[in-house]
């Protein structure tokens, strides 16, 4: 996966070089880290296999009513994907390129828990901290830790699906983080805090509130610092809450979002164009942006735990997602374990996206649809029906393919996105 400079990157080079010419003699080591996961063959996959992956994004893109997608597939066995289907806007029939940046959504959470954990490391902050020693005027949730907000085990509820008619009709507000938990904090809590898996957005804005608290330092600073340059992420960031597209010198996705009519039945045609989006309603939840190259990398980086301590645990004990889930689909530590896959998967105004990589074999899957319309779980089906397609891919001259396999096949993937349809029912 290549790492791409940035005019961010520049800049930080730029403050390094002034730093010592002004005579700062303590030296930091370099935080560069290596993910531990088996060599990627440098080479396309085979073209069965390729003509097999795209046709799945294409179908996925029909029922999301998507016109455009990015996607990135890695084999290390046999070879690897990165593409773009489509055009990034029907208005302008601009053909999706692969470094187009888009809004990953709620990969945003695992990598503020990859916060969470280095900044326990150093002893700035325990797991079992209650999140009331660092934010004030929460006296109620006493017995929340800031664990349990990275596990999303708090018990609180969410935000978005209460306000989310607002932001697609205000996208360029600014929301303060605290404003929005409120939302969550207010509903009724179902379980004790730890006692099981609550899908809670608030949840993740708090507990990026009282990381910055707890070191003095922006949520976009701690990711930076340590998530986005360790792994070199030159394309990925958290952005200012000015209303902005995902990015401002780079080339972007656009994002859309079909609204329904009278009857329910959404306009595919006309989708409501909501590129330009204030980041500050996701912050810590799903306001980060990046590529689908950055986002390979990263979500390698988390299976791998190649920026966690070793020994953390944080993906012991797993909880089960929701009552009656199979038995391989389970949750902990920000991020979603499907059979031997890690990762998270989620929807913001605009994009669909999920990214999953299995620590052992390598194989990696990135996605993001550009219509928010459908069902949130869409880009994770998709993304599991490519690791399946990709998990039989023949190896490379020299190269073995793993023996273990996945729970599930591609074809039943492919047709729970045909099942979850918006806009029209995509060929078989």
């Amino acid at each position: 996966m290549r790492v791409r400079p940035t005019r961010r990157r520049v800049a930080l080079a730029i403050a390094a070089a002034v730093a010592l010419t002004l005579g700062v003699t303590a030296c930091a080591p370099d935080a560069h880290v290596e993910i531990d996961v088996p060599a990627q063959v440098d080479a396309p996959f085979p073209e069965a296999t390729a003509q097999q992956l795209q046709d799945a994004v294409s179908h996925a893109m029909v029922a999301a009513g998507a016109s455009g997608a990015v996607v990135g597939v890695w084999a290390p066995w046999s070879g690897s994907l990165v593409t773009g289907l489509g055009v990034t806007s029907p208005a302008t029939g601009e053909a999706v390129t692969p470094d187009m940046e888009f809004r990953v959504g709620q990969i945003t959470r695992p990598m503020i828990c990859d916060v969470l954990y280095a900044v326990a490391d150093e002893g700035t902050v325990q797991l079992d901290d209650s999140l009331t020693k660092w934010v004030t005027g929460l006296p109620d949730l006493s017995d929340v830790t800031l664990g349990q907000l990275c596990d999303s085990t708090s018990g609180l509820g969410s935000y978005r699906p209460q306000l989310a008619s607002l932001f697609l009709t205000n996208p360029t507000r600014v929301w303060n983080p605290r404003e929005l938990a409120s939302y969550g904090i207010g509903q009724p809590r179902d379980a004790a805090p730890g006692a099981a898996y609550r899908d809670s957005d608030a949840g993740y804005l708090l507990l990026g509130v009282a990381l910055e608290r707890a070191t003095g330092r922006s949520a976009a600073d701690l990711l930076e610092h340590y998530v986005f340059d360790p792994l070199d992420l030159a394309a990925t960031r958290l952005p200012s809450n000015r209303a902005a597209a995902p990015s401002e010198s780079g080339p972007v996705l656009n994002g859309f979002h079909s609204l329904p009519d009278a009857a329910g039945a959404f306009n595919c045609a006309e989708p409501l164009d909501v590129t330009q989006f204030s980041a500050s309603s996701g912050f810590t939840d799903s306001g980060v942006v990046s590529d689908i190259q950055d986002l390979g990398r990263y979500v390698q980086g988390l299976a791998a735990g190649a920026i966690v301590p070793e020994g953390a645990g944080r993906f012991e004990q797993p909880v089960a997602v929701y009552n009656g889930a199979p038995s391989w689909y389970t949750t902990r530590g920000g991020a979603v374990q499907a059979g031997s896959l890690i990762g998270q998967f989620g929807a913001v105004p605009g994009y669909i996206t999920a990214a999953f990589s299995d620590p052992q074999s390598g194989l990696t899957v990135a996605v993001a649809l550009n219509n928010s319309a459908g069902d949130k779980g869409m880009a994770a089906y998709l993304a599991w029906e490519l690791a399946a397609i990709a998990s039989k891919a023949p190896p490379a001259d020299g190269a073995t393919a793993p023996e273990a396999g996945l729970p599930w096949t591609a074809q039943q993937y492919h047709d729970t996105i045909s099942a979850s349809a918006i806009c029209s029912a995509p060929a078989a």
